[in-house]
C-alpha cells in the first residue's frame, strides 16, 4: 500500500535507490513542510517525546547546545540515558562519549577524572537532534536528542571515570553519583587483550543476555557487525519499510549497562539503512553514534573506519555499498570505499607493531544459512583480503554461528577443525558469521546438521547459494563450512603479542559454554 505521509508508492520505492527516494521526498515535501532541528521542543509521544504534525524527511541537526533557552526544559527533571562509548581514531588517547536525553537541554557536558571523587575536567558536548516525520495512521512524528563529547589528549593505558550532565543535572552532585561510570584507554605498547563481537542484536531478552555475556568476558571493546537495533524491520533500505525510531530508545537503554564502559564499535547492516534521514539512509547512525572519522567518507558513511588496538589493526566496512542481495545502496561510494580498503590494508600490513589484521562488516562472504553468501562482497573485497593476507573476517547478517576453514582462492586452503591452528600467510583467511547477537534465529539448509565443539558431526559438503548481481541465487556446493551452531552466541578473541603472537578465537553459546575455538598464527 502507499504510505500517505511519504508520497512514494511501495512498488515505486522498491525500484528506487535510497538516494533517489531521498531526492523524491526532498523535492516533493520540503517546500511544503518545516524541518525540526535540535533546538525544537519535544512535546509528548513515544518515550523521548515527539513533535506534532508530519514533517519533512528526517534530519539530524548539530549544534553545541540547544538553539535557545526557551527550547530547553528544566534540566533538573531530565535524566540522561543510553550512554555508549566508542574509540576515536587513536584508542590510546581518544574516547567518544554519547548519550540521549528525553528533551532538549542546555549546556550538556562530560565530567572526567582519574578518580570517581575528582571529576575536575569538564568537556562540552554536541547536540544532534534527529527528527522523524510522522506517517498518518502508523506513527506520530518523533524528535530525539543525542549528545556527544570528544575526549582527546587522554593518557594511554589509563582508567578514567566520567559522568554526563547538563544545566540542572550535575553527575558529580551527591544525588547523581551513582551515574558515574568508567573506561580504560588502549595501552601505549601492545599487550594481551580480549575483544568480543556479534551482529544482529535488536531488543530482546536474548540480546540483553548476550550483553551480560560480553561483560563476563571483560573485553577491551566490542565489535558490532551491523543490524544494530532493528527499528527498521524490513531492512530493504526503503521508505516503505516498517520503521519505529522510538525502538532506538529501548535499544540504548538495554545496552547501557555494558556500552557505558565497553567501547561499542559498530558498523552498518541492511537494517541500519534508515531511508528517512539522508540520501544513503545513514543520517540516523550519524546522529546516534560517534565513531572514528578516518574512513573514506566519515560525513556520509560512518560505518567505515579503522583503528589499531595493541598488536591488531581493525577495519570496519559498509557492505551495503557492494551487496548484490539488497542493492539499495549498491555502488553508493562510487568505488571509493574499496580503494580506501586497499590502501588501509596495505598500511596496516606495513605498520610497526601490527601483527594481525581483522576486518568486520555485515553481509556474509561465506555462509550457508538463510541469506547465504553475497557475491558482491566476494567480487569487490575478497581479492584484497587475499592480497593483504587478512587474518580474520567477522560478519553478521545470518542469525547463526558459522565458521569456515581457511579459504584461499574460493576453496579450502586448509581444513581448520575445532581446536586447530591456521596460518593466513599459507592457508588463507577464516571467515566467521557471528549473527547470533539476539535477533530471532535462522537455521541451515535442509538436511545439514549442526557441528560444533562437543557435538562435531561428519564433515560433508553443503548445498547452498550465492547472490549474483542480477539478484539471482547461484547454487553452489561447498566444502568450507566447518562449524555450525544454531543458537544465540558471541565471538571472543584473545590477542597475544610478543615473540609468538597469536589470536585465540573462541565462540561462546549464551550459557557461556564454548562451541568453537581455533588459533591464528602467522608464519607458524
Amino acid at each position: 500500500m502507499d504510505l500517505p505521509d511519504v508520497g512514494i508508492p511501495a512498488r515505486l520505492a522498491q525500484r528506487m535507490s535510497m538516494a533517489e527516494q531521498h531526492e523524491y521526498l526532498r523535492t516533493k515535501l520540503v517546500p511544503r513542510r518545516t524541518l525540526v532541528t535540535a533546538g525544537a521542543v519535544a512535546a509528548g509521544g513515544l518515550l523521548t517525546g515527539c513533535g506534532g504534525g508530519g514533517g519533512a524527511p528526517g534530519t539530524a541537526a548539530r549544534s553545541p547546545r540547544a538553539s535557545s533557552a526557551a527550547s530547553a526544559a528544566d534540566g533538573s527533571a531530565l535524566s540522561p540515558f543510553g550512554r555508549h562509548l566508542a574509540f576515536g581514531a587513536d584508542p590510546k588517547t581518544q574516547m567518544r562519549v554519547s548519550w540521549q536525553v528525553p528533551m532538549a537541554v542546555r549546556e550538556p557536558y562530560v565530567r572526567l577524572g582519574v578518580r570517581p571523587d575528582d571529576l575536575g575536567r569538564r568537556v562540552p558536548a554536541e547536540v544532534r537532534g534527529l527528527h522523524t516525520p510522522g506517517v498518518t495512521g502508523v506513527r506520530p512524528a518523533l524528535q530525539q536528542y543525542y549528545l556527544h563529547a570528544a575526549l582527546d589528549g587522554l593518557l594511554p593505558g589509563t582508567t578514567y571515570y566520567y559522568g554526563v550532565g547538563h544545566e540542572g543535572f550535575d553527575p558529580a552532585a551527591p544525588a547523581h553519583r551513582s551515574t558515574i561510570a568508567s573506561f580504560r584507554t588502549a595501552p601505549a605498547a601492545p599487550e594481551r587483550f580480549v575483544f568480543t563481537a556479534f551482529g544482529d542484536q535488536g531488543v530482546s531478552q536474548a540480546a540483553a543476555a548476550n550483553d551480560h555475556l560480553v561483560l563476563r568476558r571483560k573485553p577491551a571493546f566490542h565489535l558490532h557487525a551491523g543490524d544494530i537495533c532493528y527499528a527498521d524491520t524490513n531492512g530493504r533500505g526503503s521508505t516503505s519499510d516498517g520503521y519505529d525510531p522510538a525502538y532506538w530508545d529501548l535499544f540504548l537503554k538495554q545496552n547501557e549497562p555494558v556500552a557505558r564502559s565497553v567501547p561499542w564499535m559498530v558498523t552498518t547492516g541492511n537494517h541500519d539503512m534508515e531511508a528517512w534521514y539522508s540520501p544513503d539512509g545513514y543520517g540516523g547512525q550519524l546522529a546516534r553514534f560517534s565513531l572514528p572519522d578516518n574512513g573514506f567518507d566519515a560525513r556520509h558513511s560512518p560505518g567505515a573506519y579503522t583503528f589499531t588496538y595493541g598488536n591488531v589493526g581493525f577495519v570496519a566496512l559498509d557492505a551495503n555499498d557492494v551487496s548484490y542481495e539488497i542493492p539499495a545502496n549498491l555502488g553508493h561510494s562510487g568505488g571509493r570505499q574499496t580503494k580506501w580498503l586497499d590502501e588501509r590494508l596495505g598500511a596496516l600490513r606495513a605498520a610497526k607493531g601490527v601483527d594481525f589484521v581483522v576486518v568486520f562488516f555485515h553481509h556474509c562472504a561465506y555462509s550457508t544459512s538463510t541469506h547465504a553468501s553475497d557475491g558482491g562482497v566476494r567480487a569487490a573485497w575478497l581479492p584484497l583480503f587475499a592480497r593483504h593476507q587478512v587474518d580474520l573476517v567477522i560478519n553478521g547478517h545470518n542469525h547463526v554461528y558459522e565458521r569456515t576453514d581457511a579459504v584461499r582462492g574460493g576453496a579450502v586452503g586448509r581444513a581448520v577443525p575445532v581446536g586447530a591452528s591456521t596460518d593466513p600467510t599459507r592457508d588463507g583467511t577464516v571467515y566467521v558469521t557471528a549473527g547470533g547477537g539476539g535477533r530471532d534465529l535462522y537455521g541451515f539448509p535442509s538436511g545439514v546438521r549442526e557441528s560444533y565443539e562437543g557435538q562435531v558431526t561428519r564433515h560433508e559438503p553443503v548445498d547452498t547459494f550465492t547472490w549474483t548481481r542480477s539478484r539471482a541465487a547461484a547454487r553452489e556446493t561447498v566444502e568450507w563450512s566447518r562449524v555450525r551452531y544454531r543458537g544465540f552466541s558471541l565471538l571472543s578473541v584473545e590477542a597475544v603479542s610478543g615473540p609468538r603472537p597469536v589470536l585465540k578465537v573462541s565462540a561462546l553459546a549464551q550459557s557461556g559454554e564454548r562451541i568453537d575455538h581455533f588459533e591464528v598464527r602467522r608464519g607458524a
